[in-house]
Formats: structure tokens, C-alpha cells, sequence
């Protein structure tokens, strides 16, 4: 079975979900942003969780692109992303 990909990026994306993980105080958080165009009349204003355990973050972010059927993208810049997760690329 082929692992996820998922494509790393810069900054938040107006044509995905962005998952954003963040290190603070030695704890790595995670974080899911939505734009509420992208959901397709399911929210009414753009959307950004609370800050989350990273896993926690990840799944809910899965969960989420499922229900509106939207790609999910990665800010990571301090490489906190766990290979378990799936693959994670940058764009040429």
C-alpha cells in the first residue's frame, strides 16, 4: 500500500487545508486551517483550531479533508513531521 503524500509548504494555503506544526517550550503542537471558501457553504468564516497534540491535529485534519473532499498541506518549518504520517514533499 502506497503512503499519503502530502506537500510542504511556506504558509497557509487558500485552496487547501493547511496543518501547521509548531514547537513551543520543547512541546510540538499542531494546528488545522481552513479557508471557509474551500468548504464548500459547510463554514461561514475561514477556520483555524486551537492549538492541539500533533497527532490529534493530523487526524483531525484527515478527518476534515475527507468530509469536504480538500487536499491537506504541511507547514512545518522545524521538521517536526512524523514519517508515520505518510510521505512529506516540497514542490520543484
Amino acid at each position: 500500500m502506497a503512503a499519503n503524500r502530502f506537500e510542504q509548504v511556506d504558509e497557509a494555503q487558500a485552496d487547501a487545508i493547511t496543518l501547521t506544526l509548531i514547537q513551543r517550550d520543547g512541546e510540538t503542537l499542531g494546528r488545522i486551517a481552513c479557508p471557509a471558501e474551500l468548504a464548500g457553504g459547510h463554514l461561514v468564516n475561514d477556520f483555524v483550531s486551537d492549538e492541539m497534540e500533533p497527532k490529534e491535529a493530523f487526524r483531525s485534519a484527515v478527518r476534515l479533508a475527507n468530509e469536504i473532499q480538500a487536499p491537506i498541506v504541511v507547514e512545518d518549518g522545524a521538521g517536526l513531521w512524523q514519517d508515520e504520517w505518510g510521505v512529506l514533499y516540497r514542490e520543484d
